[in-house]
């Protein structure tokens, strides 16, 4: 289908994450501080044969004045930052700055790196940018959004169409072409890139990658050997009464994540000694988190203010089930336009049974608000988020409930730049302070859905004069901004705040055009 080999390595282990490649030196490594950034060693490429190097340091490490800095520096290569050396012409408008920017974060299938854990693709892709030099899962639709505004439908073909060679090759989309990222995906944004590229295509498209779409969601959906019992829960999917199948974040793994080992391994210790979760539990639930793009946020945590009270898994997200909500119904549109009249009756009823499962089980009455659900307390978790606007984007809330999601936008997520992520401030970088764009996106095409136009032109109007004003000041465009105090940066995370930025592009591009 695409007349792309992925090369294969010398080592007989294409596919192999990092940390199970290179083993004791691959932990030592990422224990010794030697980089501050824990992905910077995942993604270094090897310059040597991975089994001699691991022989050498074996034969090495033990002898007088062994220095692993430099033994690092003798064999690996470090990956660059994307857009660092890029020299922005302050006299462009922000618009004009992203259309020149969109060629610097396109990676071309020539210029891939060998060796190292990145997953080589068949078509050019654009990547988010700084640390991130890869192409993202959920990153992409928002960065699509842009290219569409941009008139880039080559480049939007060729990620859809990578995506879809990573599900033909893996059976889903993992979260980034890393082989650290081979055990998870992130929110399947599949089908809403499908249909950007359907409006500017036509619905031949959604026909085109009707088999892509339905692995997918085998993928999502996938039960095992599992017993339908209320309240129980199977890799992503989770069993609730009258026969309602809902979906969670899982990982497959539950071991420290190799772009943030020491982080991990320090939390896992905290968590310990704090609460005795044992660290396997404590790796899913991060795990599970990174897979929801939400990492991190007090929306995972049982104790809002503390990042070891850390639960994912327990934890079924208002977003993710909207999300393949939408999915069920693309493939019903994809198997009524391929003339499958029963498999389009199937997805057709498994879309409306989700929308009434999404209403029992999400909204909750007491707080007039979409919830995450707890499944194992059987009750709504205790995080206001923007998630709960997502109903609103996919037409999924009634219109009275609308009024109330508007009514919480105003009062507790508008501030002088944008929304906030979730109300209260924690250090993560998912919490207040911080706004980022895919929900500013997110939230505002959900209020112009029902009509709150008001409120949407202000939110527009705050955000783009905030990423207005960034860009005057530094000439960035950045990962997320602080929309409390416009003065300030965003912070917290696990890495400093990153610049390119994919979807911060992307959105900025679609709102400005939106406003016209």
């Amino acid at each position: 289908m695409y007349g792309f080999v992925a090369p294969s390595y010398t080592y007989g282990q294409a596919h192999a994450s990092p940390e199970e490649l290179f083993g004791s030196l691959f932990k030592d490594v990422q224990n010794s501080h030697i980089f501050k950034d824990s992905k910077t060693f995942a993604d270094a490429i090897p310059l040597e044969d991975p089994l001699l190097i691991i022989e050498c340091y074996h034969r090495e490490k033990d002898e007088p004045g062994f220095d692993i800095s430099a033994f690092v520096e003798k064999y690996f290569r470090q990956p660059t930052h994307i857009v660092s050396h890029f020299q922005t012409d302050m006299s462009m408008s922000p618009a004009e700055h992203i259309k020149r920017l969109w060629n610097v974060l396109t990676r071309q299938p020539e210029s891939q790196e060998r060796g190292g854990s990145l997953i080589p693709l068949p078509f050019p892709y654009v990547v988010p940018g700084g640390r991130f030099r890869e192409i993202y899962y959920w990153d992409s639709y928002f960065t699509m959004l842009g290219l569409k505004e941009s008139g880039r439908v080559d480049l939007i073909e060729n990620m859809v169409s990578n995506f879809a060679y990573l599900i033909d090759k893996f059976g889903f989309i993992p979260t980034a072409n890393r082989t650290y990222y081979l055990s998870r995906s992130q929110p399947p944004f599949f089908s809403l890139m499908v249909r950007i590229y359907s409006e500017m295509e036509g619905k031949k498209v959604l026909k085109k990658y009707l088999p892509q779409l339905q692995k997918e969601y085998d993928y999502w959906m996938d039960a095992g050997s599992s017993e339908p019992e209320p309240f129980t829960a199977y890799r992503r999917i989770v069993y609730l009464p009258d026969g309602a199948v809902l979906n969670r974040y899982w990982d497959d793994k539950a071991v420290p994540r190799p772009e943030s080992y020491r982080e991990d391994v320090e939390l896992a210790t905290a968590a310990f000694e704090k609460f005795g979760t044992t660290p396997d539990l404590v790796y899913r639930h991060i795990r599970a988190a990174a897979e929801s793009g939400w990492d991190f946020s007090s929306r995972w945590f049982s104790d809002e203010t503390d990042f070891t009270s850390i639960h994912t898994t327990d934890i079924i997200p208002i977003d993710l089930n909207c999300l393949m909500y939408h999915l069920e119904q693309t493939l019903a549109e994809g198997y009524l336009l391929s003339d499958s009249l029963h498999m389009h009756r199937i997805y057709d009823e498994k879309a409306r049974s989700r929308a009434a499962a999404i209403e029992t089980y999400f909204w909750d009455a007491s707080r007039h608000f979409y919830m995450d659900y707890d499944f194992k307390k059987q009750d709504f978790t205790k995080a206001i988020t923007l998630a709960g606007t997502f109903p609103l984007f996919f037409k999924l809330a009634s219109k009275s409930n609308s009024h109330y999601v508007r009514a919480y936008i105003r009062l507790n997520f508008l501030k002088s730049g944008g929304l906030l992520t979730t109300t209260i401030k924690t250090g993560q970088q998912w919490d207040a302070p911080n706004g980022w764009a895919p929900l500013q996106w997110i939230a505002y095409k959900g209020l112009r859905n029902y009509n709150f136009h008001r409120t949407a032109n202000e939110l527009c109007a705050e955000w783009l004069g905030l990423i207005e004003k960034e860009f005057r000041h530094s000439g960035k465009m950045l990962e997320k901004y602080n929309v409390s105090d416009t003065n300030l940066t965003a912070g917290g995370g696990e890495y400093e705040i990153q610049e390119g930025f994919g979807w911060t592009n992307g959105i900025y591009l679609r709102m400005k055009n939106k406003r016209k």
